[in-house]
């Protein structure tokens, strides 16, 4: 299930409007979901003008914590004819058209925190959830609260066997993160083994994440780390 969270600061979601996220907790609400068999795909906006210094690293943190393993960020656009536009062009923070990208760093706009701050946080959030390590860990936070109420795999078994043999080999072998696939899997035959295929699919989803935010080389060190 789809869920947009747009934003962890309480301000924020005053100004988007978004006020069934308001006074409440988010990071329980996501878990409940999982706890009753839901997967959970959060869409967050970093770049509203309350937003403070320490956003991008407090979303950081709540993706982290959540175990949302699919997490599409992007960065605060104003869509033609919206009351942000209409807002925003009386301001003159209009710079260009609406391209309708949401995960794309172009906006259409002047963010009061600066375009090089938000720039900066934007890479920085999707640098720190999708390197190797901290989305092993998410995805593992994922698997421990997840709690489906019965196993089915649709795909053929001859596809799903052809799948975890190419992932062996790009991932498990090929791939610097390898010891991150290794880790994943292993836990999870200890630990989840219903949820082996999962486990999987999971980690080739990582694989393909840092293929298309290839936006520079994607660091993974214990200070970009978190340590949830």
């Amino acid at each position: 299930v789809f869920v947009g969270i747009e934003t962890t600061e309480e301000e924020s979601l005053v100004e988007c409007g978004k006020f069934q996220n308001r006074n409440r907790d988010l990071l329980s609400s996501v878990k409940k979901m999982q706890e009753f068999g839901l997967q959970v795909q959060g869409g967050f906006i970093v770049g509203f003008d309350h937003d403070k210094p320490s956003v991008f690293r407090n979303m950081i943190d709540f993706i982290q914590k959540s175990g949302i393993v699919t997490a599409m960020v992007g960065v605060l656009t104003a869509p033609t004819g919206t009351r942000l536009f209409l807002r925003l062009k009386k301001e003159d923070r209009i710079v260009s058209d609406f391209s309708g990208n949401n995960t794309s760093i172009m906006t259409n706009i002047v963010p009061k925190m600066g375009m090089k701050n938000l720039v900066d946080g934007y890479y920085k959030i999707l640098n720190s959830i999708y390197a190797p390590k901290p989305y092993r860990r998410r995805v593992i936070t994922f698997l421990k609260n997840y709690k489906p109420n019965s196993i089915k795999h649709v795909r053929p078994f001859a596809d799903s066997v052809k799948a975890f043999l190419k992932s062996v080999w790009v991932l498990g072998i090929r791939d610097k993160g390898r010891m991150n696939y290794w880790s994943l899997l292993l836990w999870t035959v200890f630990f989840r083994p219903s949820l082996f295929p999962l486990s999987v699919e999971f980690a080739i989803y990582g694989y393909h994440f840092r293929k298309s935010f290839s936006f520079g080389m994607l660091v993974e060190s214990d200070t970009q780390s978190p340590s949830a």
